[in-house]
């Protein structure tokens, strides 16, 4: 996997708004109908950082059903947003469950960010801002409050976590030096003279 390519993975119970994040995000537009998703997977080029990154980005199903599916991306993912639903209580406890589901997948932390969705919903509002901050002290990771419908803080969910993502790849190069040697390497092999 190359260090300019973040595989992002979107988590959370069934209508919190996950696709309607990636989708506000990966092609700028809001979608009000769509039917439940399965799996859909996006990637998209962009710079972050003054850095060219690749965006591989799998919007998860919410529904139990689709649990081994699910966990099968769990496990190749390098960044998550946990996702919930200002609107919905549920979700927000559902949120502890795909948490946890994550660290025993994963079993080493992992770079994420936890993402109440839904804040221009403030008249239906259920969960407040700081119990969402609590969640995500929890979990060890950022937090944000974000609306797929206006586009607030879309940009800076998906930006933030691979930004998590690339810190987490250098640390693991810090610690293991070889790695450096195999990606020039890698790097060289890549390279092709004409004569």
């Amino acid at each position: 996997m190359s260090e300019n390519t973040c595989k992002i993975v979107i988590v959370g119970a069934g209508s919190v708004g996950k696709s309607c994040l990636a989708l506000r995000y990966l092609q700028g537009k809001f979608i009000e109908d769509y039917d439940p998703t399965i799996e859909e997977s996006y990637r998209k080029m962009v710079i972050i950082d003054q850095k060219p990154t690749l965006l591989e980005v799998l919007d998860t199903a919410g529904q139990d059903e689709f649990r081994s599916i699910r966990d099968k991306y769990f496990q190749t993912g390098e960044g998550f947003l946990i996702v919930y639903s200002v609107t919905d209580l549920r979700s927000f406890t559902e949120a502890k469950s795909f948490h946890q589901t994550l660290e025993r997948i994963k079993g080493q932390v992992y770079p994420s960010i936890t993402i109440g969705n839904k804040a221009d919903l403030e008249n239906e509002r259920k969960v407040t801002y700081q119990q969402g901050q609590e969640l995500s002290s929890s979990f060890k990771s950022k937090f944000l409050e974000a609306s797929a419908k206006s586009g607030m803080n879309v940009t800076q969910c998906f930006e933030e976590v691979a930004r998590e993502v690339r810190k987490w790849k250098e640390k693991k190069i810090e610690a293991n030096p070889q790695q450096i040697d195999q990606l020039k390497r890698k790097k060289k092999k890549k390279l092709c003279s004409i004569i």
